[in-house]
């Protein structure tokens, strides 16, 4: 029989859900319009615990489950009835030759590969136990027949369907089935990139490759932005399913204005700095470079020791925290203007006043989460392609690091040293960052060359009435040549950490004994393009 245009009739369906949040009410709404429940292993039980009429599908097949349950609605009498044509002559001819008839509803969900198989890192075997078979069939197939079939690939489709199933007196509408459909491959193309992503990187470890032959993306869309970094450009914010640590999708924004493209960007920034120091941090972000860092005792010390650097730039920008805001800070944060602040919670009484703000993002990050910056890729479009690499979570203790120079560090250099080499990654390249133990006290960033990103730090510094007179200087690359470190001499510095490796690290280190400058090496650079 040919279904009504624009309607898809629901006489008999088939439930078998992982995820069995509103299962029985579901069901129990789909009863109520007079459909057939055909159900599964722990969903029937479920169903028929609930006091539910059930048929099991092995009685519906006419067939038993295989291997433990591994096989059982993968059976041509489910298939055909999902996948068979309404109103087509010669579908309904063989349908009826063989006794069978239609599922007009699925409601499947999937097995939680990426929340047990992929969060919990299991060995092949383990996470092939996650591997859903019947499930993504059954959807697709019902997916592939819109007009005959409504898929419900989740629980939060539960209400909309049963809402349209009472208005249409047992019938959904033709677009809520299309719309459903379509949902369908979405889900099962990330659930099969997941499977492949994953398997693939245990099967290539042997190799030391971590990186697939072919790269799925794997990003559920959070919001659509107004414009991109431009108003002319279209843009949305995606969440990576792959959390590696407190993270800007998952934060909870208390106020303020939509955030925009930049903001997001400028976030990154402004959340992942704090996190970097055991001690009460602030970060002051600007276009994506911080323009002042500092700690304390407490969060107010650490805010007006990162403001102290460049009180200009922070203007209109971007404060991050890793400590809870409280009342006295939220009403120093309130007296400048801010785009955006970001902490791991508020006391009721500094969010208030933070509110008061009206066009201030105000947004909360969850601390607790385990911060593992190894398993996070970085993405970055080129024409033609994408680059990907792992985040930059490289560390050195510097007390461990080579000692290029006659003269050692100091242990109050020690700390200063230490204090700008963690900033300096977060700096654009060429990076120059001179800073005390507890603060920043001058920043260069994104010269083309490593000299004028040494001068502009110096200019930036004395703009602010900040002294660089024995502090420590951090860079984010070795030094080409020694007219950086004569530079740092004239301002100031007493020890220097670069990387080293250059053709003329003699003569740099030359240079910095002759200044009777401190200098290690680490080894290991931080450019960020």
């Amino acid at each position: 029989m040919t279904p009504a245009d624009g309607k898809v009739k629901v006489a008999r369906a088939l439930l078998s859900v992982s995820d069995k949040t509103g299962l029985v009410e579901f069901a129990r709404g789909l009863a109520g319009s007079g459909i057939e429940l055909v159900s599964t292993g722990g969903t029937r039980k479920a169903l028929e615990e609930a006091g539910l009429t059930v048929i099991d599908v092995a009685d519906y097949t006419g067939s038993g489950e295989m291997m433990d349950g591994r096989v059982k609605s993968l059976h041509p009498k489910i298939h055909a009835g999902l996948l068979a044509r309404r109103g087509h002559e010669g579908d309904e001819q063989e349908m009826n030759e063989r006794g069978w008839g239609t599922i007009d509803l699925v409601a499947v969900n999937l097995y939680p590969f990426e929340q047990q198989a992929v969060a919990k890192g299991l060995a092949w075997d383990e996470a092939s136990a996650f591997i859903d078979i019947g499930g993504p069939t059954m959807l697709r197939s019902a997916a592939k027949n819109p007009r005959g079939v409504v898929v419900v690939p989740d629980p939060s489709f539960y209400e909309e369907v049963l809402a349209a199933l009472e208005a249409g007196e047992g019938s959904v509408p033709l677009a809520l089935s299309r719309r459903l459909s379509a949902e369908v491959f979405r889900r099962t193309s990330r659930y099969d990139a997941a499977i492949a992503e994953y398997l693939g990187t245990l099967e290539e470890e042997s190799e030391g490759i971590d990186f697939p032959q072919v790269l799925l993306a794997r990003a559920e869309r959070v919001q659509v932005l107004r414009y991109g970094e431009n108003p002319h450009q279209q843009a949305a914010f995606y969440k990576d399913m792959v959390r590696v640590g407190p993270n800007l999708a998952d934060c909870e924004q208390l106020g303020g204005k939509e955030l925009s493209y930049n903001n997001i960007i400028d976030l990154e920034s402004a959340l992942g700095i704090p996190l970097e120091f055991e001690e009460p941090a602030c970060a002051m972000i600007k276009h994506t470079n911080p323009c002042g860092v500092g700690t304390g005792a407490d969060l107010m010390a650490a805010y007006e020791a990162a403001l102290t650097t460049d009180p200009v730039s922070a203007f209109g920008g971007l404060a991050g925290f890793n400590r809870p805001v409280e009342a006295d800070l939220a009403a120093k944060i309130g007296e400048r203007f801010w785009e955006a602040v970001v902490a791991p919670g508020y006391s009721d009484e500094a969010l208030e006043l933070l509110q008061q703000k009206k066009n201030l993002r105000i947004m909360s990050y969850d601390p607790s989460v385990p911060r593992d910056l190894s398993r996070a890729w970085d993405y970055k479009r080129v024409y033609g392609g994408l680059l990907v690499q792992q985040m930059d979570a490289g560390k050195v203790d510097l007390r461990e690091a080579k000692v290029a120079t006659k003269r050692q560090p100091t242990d109050e250099e020690y700390r200063a040293l230490a204090f700008g080499w963690t900033v300096v990654k977060w700096v654009k390249s060429n990076a120059i960052v001179y800073t005390s133990p507890d603060r920043t006290l001058g920043v260069g960033a994104g010269q083309m060359s490593r000299v004028d990103s040494s001068r502009l730090a110096v200019r930036k510094a004395a703009d602010a009435g900040l002294s660089l007179q024995g502090c420590a200087m951090a860079s984010d690359a070795f030094f080409p040549f020694r007219d950086a470190v004569d530079a740092a001499a004239e301002a100031g510095v007493r020890a220097i950490v670069e990387p080293g490796g250059s053709i003329r690290d003699e003569e740099v280190i030359q240079a910095a004994d002759e200044h009777d400058i401190a200098m290690v090496f680490t080894g290991m650079r931080h450019f960020r393009h």
